[in-house]
C-alpha cells in the first residue's frame, strides 16, 4: 500500500494503490476522512498513479465516461455490493438511496446504504456523486460543491440525466 498526491480541477486529490490496483481516491478535505495507516507511505507518482490521474483529469476534462483502470475497495460485503451497484449507475444518471437500497436486494435499508456510499473509498471513478436524496442533493464526502461540479459537468455533456 502506498500514496501519493496530485492536483485536479476539484483540488489536491490523494491517490492509494496496492501494487498495480488503485485502491482509493480521497478529496482534500474528504469527510471521513481515511486513517493514515490505510495510505501507507507516500510515493512520487508511479505509472499505476500516472494513468490513474491521466483518466480522472480526461474525465474531469469531459473527455472521458468511464474508467478501466484496475481498482479493489476494501470494505465489507454489503458495502462491496453497494459500491459494485454504484459503479453501475450510467455516466450522466442519477440514483437514489432508496433504489440503490432495492438494486442491492435490500429495499428498506436506505440508510445503510447511505451509510455504504459514503464510505465508497474511490470517489470520481466508483460514481457515488451520481447518488441523491429523494428529497433532492445530499452530502458527498468532498463536499456538496464538489458533487454540485461533477453532476453539472454530466449534465452539461450528457442530456440524459434520468433519475433511476
Amino acid at each position: 500500500m502506498r500514496h501519493t498526491t496530485v492536483s485536479s480541477a476539484l483540488g489536491l486529490l490523494t491517490l492509494v494503490a496496492d501494487g498495480g490496483v488503485l485502491t482509493g481516491v480521497y478529496f482534500e478535505g474528504h469527510h471521513p476522512a481515511p486513517a493514515p495507516a490505510r495510505l501507507g507511505p507516500y510515493v512520487e507518482p508511479d505509472a499505476t498513479f500516472v494513468v490513474a490521474r491521466a483518466q480522472i483529469d480526461e474525465y474531469l476534462g469531459g473527455r472521458r465516461q468511464v474508467f478501466d483502470i484496475p481498482t479493489q475497495a476494501v470494505g465489507t460485503p454489503f458495502q462491496q455490493s453497494v459500491w459494485t451497484a454504484l459503479a453501475q449507475v450510467p455516466y450522466g444518471d442519477r440514483t437514489t438511496y432508496g433504489a440503490l437500497a432495492g438494486a442491492v436486494g435490500r429495499p428498506t435499508a436506505a440508510r445503510a446504504v447511505g451509510a455504504a456510499v459514503g464510505r465508497n473509498p474511490l470517489s470520481i471513478v466508483v460514481p457515488c456523486h451520481r447518488v441523491v436524496g429523494s428529497a433532492g442533493l445530499t452530502g458527498y464526502a468532498g463536499g456538496l460543491d464538489r458533487k454540485r461540479h461533477l453532476l453539472d459537468l454530466e449534465s452539461a455533456l450528457d442530456n440524459r440525466v434520468n433519475i433511476r
